[in-house]
């Protein structure tokens, strides 16, 4: 079973990129941990070709090399983040048409040149006042997403919501320094919500 993790820095989390398995130190760490706990008469593959500060329009780049050469059998994806960072100094932002036309493109690709189950994870925003500004393009970006995600997705993660919603009653750093890295617990966080996910879509592959 090969599992490949696409997206930015929250994805790469320090990985050697000279070795694709290396999983960084990230939440495909801890998702691959969980996934063979639990699933231990399964041999698993686990890719890990994230890239810090990529974006929607880096993944349409490398749709070949990096997805459609490896031929998953499940691709995750998290992306968004930096579409909207990226342009947030001098406010001007992307597109939402071109973001979707980026997004909707990666999908197709994926659906039309794989047999991959696609998980697609949220982008999120975690308590961060001098970010809050983000929310402005994100949230619709998000909202995209999700529209996306009906017509794509074999599985989503809602992570805004679900970060939104572990972070009540928590301290305002306790899953990310930054509002958009996670740090150890965000990241453990991620993992377990992932490897979740993916046991539930071992399910439905049977």
């Amino acid at each position: 079973m090969k599992i490949l993790f696409q997206g930015d820095s929250i994805t790469d989390a320090g990985r050697n990129r000279l070795d694709y398995h290396d999983l960084g130190a990230g939440y495909p760490f801890y998702a691959a941990r969980y996934i063979k706990e639990d699933n231990p008469d399964t041999e698993f593959e686990f890719i890990n070709l994230g890239i810090s500060g990529n974006q929607t329009a880096d993944l349409v780049n490398r749709l070949q090399a990096d997805f459609i050469d490896i031929q998953p059998d499940i691709v995750s994806i998290l992306i968004g983040v930096n579409d909207t960072w990226h342009r947030a100094d001098n406010r001007k932002w992307l597109g939402n048409d071109i973001f979707e036309s980026n997004y909707r493109k990666i999908l197709t690709e994926i659906k039309e040149k794989t047999n991959a189950k696609i998980m697609i994870l949220e982008p999120f925003l975690l308590f961060a006042p001098e970010k809050e500004y983000f929310r402005v393009d994100l949230n619709p970006k998000i909202d995209i997403i999700r529209k996306l995600a009906k017509e794509f997705a074999d599985f989503y993660i809602p992570l805004d919501g679900l970060f939104a919603s572990a972070s009540i009653g928590a301290d305002d750093l306790h899953w990310s320094e930054d509002g958009v890295h996670p740090n150890k617990n965000g990241s453990e966080f991620i993992g377990d919500v992932y490897a979740n996910a993916i046991n539930i879509l071992l399910d439905e592959m049977k």
